[in-house]
């Protein structure tokens, strides 16, 4: 989440190559407590995807420095690779549910540091408001499918869903608005991993599981319902507005772009 000019000098590249470094660091720790060969490849996989990914838009973003919130969620990132790769390993052989637990509680609990890292040494950016939500929404999504090996495939629902929405707003331009800000939103994101995670811990009885992710499907249902129908309800707005565009400027629905982060 950082400006280009303010914070260390170091390349983001070398920032990127450390993050490589530190998930492979993960991965043999997690070897050394058992992970397979899925989890191993999967584990890889999110590294090197990850790497590339962020190599890419940070080079389009133009940044020179990395900036302490960028590498707040860089760690996050690579407790998500961890993650992952246990989740994966779980078809294959019984997970180690404790160190499971430990990665994604650390994870939640650094979610809330970058984004008031950034706020405090004024670094925010678009470019780290957008890696932070895509880890979040990562680590739902793969937390949704440990969960639903024992509950169901319902519960892929909640991990889906805002990529089901990202998906829609790519046919139906009125979804790309920016939202405004909601404290209700925030809430019931962050209560998404905090929900699935309690479900997949092993520490309530399989009736309280069902319980708390359908309260935690119901909430972000909930949430998702009421950001469309405001993006609906004032689609006629925005659509008058690019009609008064000055020719050869870009049009509403050009500039636009999905930011729905849960």
């Amino acid at each position: 989440m950082a400006r280009n000019d303010t914070y260390d000098a170091r390349p983001p590249r070398r920032e990127t190559a450390v993050g490589a470094g530190a998930q492979l660091l993960l991965l043999l720790l997690l070897g050394a407590a058992g992970l397979g060969p899925v989890g191993w490849v999967c584990g890889l996989a999110f590294a090197t995807a990850g790497w590339a990914v962020l190599s890419r838009a940070l080079r389009r973003a133009r940044l020179r420095r990395f900036g302490p919130a960028n590498r707040v969620t860089l760690v996050r990132a690579t407790l998500v690779g961890g993650v992952t790769a246990l989740v994966a390993d779980s078809f294959a052989s019984a997970p180690p549910v404790p160190v499971l637990v430990v990665l994604t509680a650390v994870a939640l609990v650094l979610d809330g540091v970058d984004g008031r890292v950034a706020r405090r040494t004024g670094t925010c950016s678009p470019l780290g408001a957008r890696f932070d939500m895509e880890v979040d929404a990562f680590l739902i999504l793969v937390l949704s499918v440990y969960v639903a090996r024992d509950l169901g495939p319902w519960v892929l629902l909640i991990g889906g869903m805002r990529y089901a929405f990202v998906a829609a707003a790519r046919v139906l331009p009125w979804l790309r608005a920016p939202l405004p800000p909601s404290t209700a939103r925030k809430t019931v994101a962050a209560l998404q991993g905090v929900l699935l995670l309690a479900a997949g811990s092993g520490l309530l009885p399989p009736a309280a599981d069902v319980g708390v992710v359908a309260v935690a499907l119901a909430l972000l249902v909930w949430s998702f319902g009421r950001d469309v129908g405001w993006l609906w309800r004032t689609r006629p707005s925005r659509v008058r507005a690019a009609a008064v565009v000055p020719h050869g400027e870009p049009r509403a629905e050009e500039v636009l772009r999905p930011v729905r982060a849960a």
